[in-house]
């Protein structure tokens, strides 16, 4: 992340506090290029320093990451499933394999949801599938809400413990979730090659 881009991010804080924490990890959820990375580590170490409380900031955090994770999982609910629908023809997608991918998410969306909320790159995009899949909603804001603290809790705790050396939790940050995709993408290569072999006729 720029210096530019982290001195904004710290003006907003110093300027808003509780409130900032709480815009930014909104729009965290909504543009990328503003990771939580950057965002709760600084929070922790302004919590070293004594110019945030950690409860106030937690709350904060993990309301704003709520509200952005709330905004995707309305568009997958309220849209997405139309428009992938509307578009099946070009990319092939059936209206009862769609029916398939919902129970499997309904299946194991909550894990999915859980988990995905704690692992970089994915955080956001985990919203839209469980909005897609209908995923209720009571159940959705608990297994986000969940998700978040966690994650929240852990990257502000990282903050305060590394003080003035707190963006370095980014490229920590940033090894982790490569580990992370790797299997990830291993998981994925094999639901692929099961769900495969499943549609093949016996």
């Amino acid at each position: 992340m720029g210096e530019a881009l982290a001195a904004w991010v710290s003006n907003v804080i110093q300027s808003l506090g509780y409130a900032g924490i709480a815009f930014l990890m909104l729009i965290e959820n909504l543009f990328p290029p503003i990771p939580s990375e950057v965002i709760l580590p600084l929070t922790g170490f302004l919590i070293g320093q004594g110019e945030l409380w950690f409860v106030p900031t937690l709350v904060a955090a993990t309301a704003g990451s709520l509200a952005g994770a709330l905004v995707l999982y309305t568009i997958g609910r309220w849209g997405g499933r139309r428009l992938v629908l509307s578009y099946s023809g070009v990319l092939r997608v059936k209206e009862a394999e769609l029916d398939r991918a919902d129970k499997w998410f309904d299946r194991y969306g909550g894990v999915v949801v859980l988990i995905g909320r704690m692992v970089p790159g994915v955080r956001s995009l985990v919203s839209i599938p469980a909005g897609l899949s209908e995923m209720p909603l009571g159940r959705f804001i608990l297994l986000t809400t969940l998700g978040s603290g966690m994650w929240n809790i852990l990257l502000i705790w990282c903050g305060r413990l590394l003080g003035e050396n707190w963006s370095r939790v980014a490229g920590l940050v940033g090894s982790f979730s490569n580990v992370v995709l790797a299997i990830l993408a291993i998981v994925a290569v094999i639901l692929a090659v099961w769900w495969w072999r499943s549609r093949r006729p016996r």
